[in-house]
């Protein structure tokens, strides 16, 4: 277990990321929901991560009734506000637009406002069936950074004084944004999804410096950068896009070191994630019980000094990264 920054909230290594069993790309039935859940238990992870955005609202749903056959002091739970969910007017069509297989049931409103951060965390625990979050994301504020840190920011502040939640951070896929809420703000954890991986380490310029000079905590998602480094071949995808020549070259240049090694590409791209003294936990969005068990058995495969130490060699790691 480690602690997210002074807070006392701690998280496993390992998270489970609620996207998929939202429905992300393509539809999860709610007992394939609940069994991904079942065997994140199973497995020994604590730390469940959410949003209104994923499937708008049905991760939440889904995800408070899994965890409700558990103690609630036994797991660590955050969501996120700057989406708000508005009843559609016109509930026809699908949300594959927005990347979720589900009815256009509501419809999202962009809301850093004091008032629609209560809103929305309000709406969060009435879906999730809880009192209280542990934790809670300024959810993707790139393109409100006025609203973010004049109102949304000072909210969070006020409901974590008030206990209403124990933590606060931003959840984002950029470094930039995230390194000035550390600097500048007392936040005690940032969600830095895809910026700290083997194929992209931008995170260690400044995010990963300044949180460890702060005391601030970092989760890591993204590990695999949405696919490439989980399974390296033609047509795989890199941050949801088709992954470039250069890049999947890269990718395979690695698995092949890895295989030398006796270990997979996916448990080298997990200890990576994990090694950095900032990185209180991984967070990996499984859709599966097989998924959950399988990331859960790729993190916890020893990855040999060898493996770095080629990497290096070969120029596929730089020598100052952590490993």
């Amino acid at each position: 277990m480690h602690t997210l920054g002074r807070t006392g909230v701690e998280v496993t290594g390992l998270a489970f990321g609620a996207a998929a069993i939202g429905n992300l790309f393509t539809e999860v039935t709610d007992e394939q929901a609940h069994d991904a859940v079942s065997a994140a238990w199973d497995a020994g992870i604590r730390y469940f991560d959410t949003a209104p955005h994923y499937g708008i609202g049905l991760s939440e749903r889904r995800l408070g009734a899994a965890l409700r056959e558990h103690p609630r002091s036994a797991y660590t739970i955050s969501t996120k506000v700057g989406r708000r969910l508005e009843p559609a007017g016109d509930p026809t069509g699908d949300d594959l637009a927005n990347g979720f297989a589900v009815p256009a049931t509501h419809t999202r409103v962009w809301d850093f406002s004091a008032d629609g951060v209560r809103r929305t965390l309000e709406a969060s625990l009435e879906r999730l069936g809880l009192d209280h979050v542990d934790v809670v994301y300024l959810h993707d504020p790139d393109d409100h950074a006025e609203d973010a840190f004049r109102e949304a920011y000072p909210a969070l502040e006020r409901l974590r004084s008030e206990g209403v939640v124990r933590a606060i951070g931003a959840g984002m896929n950029q470094t930039e944004m995230l390194t000035r809420f550390v600097r500048h703000t007392d936040v005690d954890v940032v969600l830095c999804a895809g910026r700290y991986t083997l194929l992209d380490r931008s995170a260690l310029t400044e995010l990963l410096p300044a949180a460890v000079e702060r005391a601030v905590s970092v989760v890591i998602g993204g590990a695999f950068n949405s696919g490439l480094l989980a399974d390296p071949r033609p047509g795989a995808t890199y941050n949801y896009a088709a992954a470039s020549g250069e890049l999947l070259d890269r990718a395979l240049r690695m698995k092949s070191v890895a295989d030398r090694h006796g270990i997979t590409l996916r448990a080298a791209a997990l200890a990576f994630c994990a090694a950095h003294p900032a990185v209180a936990g991984v967070l990996v969005g499984t859709r599966s019980a097989a998924e959950v068990r399988d990331c859960a058995d790729q993190f916890a495969v020893p990855v040999p000094e060898a493996f770095w130490q080629e990497l290096r060699d070969t120029g596929l790691l730089s020598t100052e990264e952590p490993s």
